[in-house]
């Protein structure tokens, strides 16, 4: 089984995925060189069209999925008029080690906060 990276936006904030996010993808360790690897933007689901990485493209390090939380949000409406402008970029880094296996970075975001982990 080939690994592949995934992810999946949500909004608490309205109770559904988070359509249109953008969100970077980084190597910044590991085999290969560290950089930039891929822009996107979240579909209808909150999701990417296909995987981030696939096959031989994943390999053991460190990455990092920056998401554009505030620009999402002020496109919804949702900011400094409303009094709930807090967060602009997401940072999540994460280590793949086993490049053969899954990894699924979900984000679960309003405007006042967020959480991840490491899905399946």
């Amino acid at each position: 089984m080939s690994g592949k990276l995934t992810t999946h936006v949500l909004d608490t904030s309205k109770g559904g995925p988070a359509a249109g996010m953008a969100l970077t993808l980084t190597r910044l360790a590991g085999e290969g060189e560290a950089g930039l690897l891929r822009e996107a933007l979240t579909n209808a689901d909150g999701r990417i069209d296909g995987p981030l990485l696939a096959g031989d493209e994943l390999t053991p390090g460190t990455y990092e999925l920056l998401f554009e939380a505030g620009a999402y949000f002020r496109a919804a409406g949702v900011g400094a008029a409303q009094g709930m402008a807090f967060l602009e970029q997401i940072p999540i880094r994460f280590t793949i080690a086993d490049a053969s296996q899954p990894y699924h970075v979900p984000l679960i975001v309003a405007p006042g906060g967020y959480s991840s982990y490491r899905g399946s």
